[in-house]
């Protein structure tokens, strides 16, 4: 099996200043591409500043031979976002991939959860998607090529205790994975989603000492994978955890049709609702919203001849 490569691609990955953000630069910088490494270089919180932690990683890119540049710029910001990706263009006139992985993270319960330590999560995570995706995909789009890759997480697509402004922003980040998909399908472009479960500074106050070997450098080949010009998939979820990798995706049950219905015939037929035929799968690209119309139209003509 010959060696994929990223010569000549340029990749931006935010939140790349540790972790696992730092370990995709480091993969991808290794197979020859340009990166522009994005971290602030805040606390786990979404504190302060530092411009280290980006540095270091361009400083190990270079002395291995790579080519890497550090940005500073938040994408919790329009502004922000626009400079992180103007940074690419400055330094390498292009951008092919984009990576978007920062994060912070504030606990709290949904009973106790402060607007503030709601926004400000949203603000990096989802906004944040947003505010880099949205200055490169047209770029991507007239170049006829981009790859995309968004952070997701099974705290999120499955829910936990005490992080719903984290979980919020995770599923959210379907919708978006999606809309790209759809849209940068006939241009090149594809966008997939990674669900990454490493221990990084992120489960900081957790016990895991009885956890598998849980280093990000599994999750990296993933999103190597999902960057790669031979990605074969779009809209897709892909988890990486402890060594295993499988697919995530949204089913839902064949249903009941009857021509009308009344409040007591939900209850009554709940479990044929919930569990009855084959499950349906609809892939986002090219047609799952109208496959899902378009069979749910045909069950009801069905049912009423």
């Amino acid at each position: 099996m010959s060696e994929l490569r990223f010569d000549n691609r340029v990749a931006v990955i935010t939140g790349a200043g540790r972790g696992l953000g730092r370990a995709y630069a480091l993969l991808l910088a290794s197979r020859g591409a340009k990166v522009v490494v994005n971290d602030v270089g805040g606390s786990l919180q979404g504190h302060g500043a530092d411009t280290g932690p980006a540095q270091e990683v361009v400083d190990e890119i270079r002395a291995a031979g790579g080519q890497a540049v550090a940005c500073t710029d938040s994408v919790a910001t329009v502004a922000g976002g626009q400079a992180i990706i103007q940074a690419a263009l400055d330094h390498f006139g292009r951008i092919d991939i984009l990576i978007h992985n920062a994060g912070n993270v504030r606990r709290g319960s949904l009973k106790e959860m402060s607007y503030e330590d709601f926004d400000a999560v949203l603000d990096v995570h989802l906004r944040g998607a947003f505010n880099v995706v949205r200055p490169a995909f047209p770029l991507m789009c007239k170049a006829g090529y981009g790859r995309i890759v968004l952070t997701s997480s099974v705290s999120g697509l499955y829910g936990n205790h005490n992080v719903v402004n984290y979980a919020m922003s995770k599923t959210g980040m379907v919708g978006l994975c999606n809309v790209a998909a759809l849209e940068g399908a006939a241009e090149g472009v594809t966008c997939n989603i990674i669900a990454p479960g490493a221990v990084t500074r992120m489960a900081e106050g957790l016990d895991t000492s009885a956890y598998p070997p849980m280093g990000p450098e599994l999750v990296a080949p993933v999103v190597g994978w999902l960057s790669h010009e031979s990605c074969s998939i779009t809209g897709e979820i892909l988890s990486s955890m402890a060594g295993r990798v499988s697919r995530i995706y949204l089913a839902e049950s064949q249903g009941v049709y009857q021509p009308s219905w009344s409040v007591e015939q939900v209850g009554e037929r709940l479990a044929a609702i919930r569990e009855g035929g084959t499950p349906w799968v609809f892939a986002p690209v090219p047609t799952g919203q109208m496959d899902h119309i378009r069979r749910s139209f045909e069950m009801a003509r069905a049912g009423s001849t």
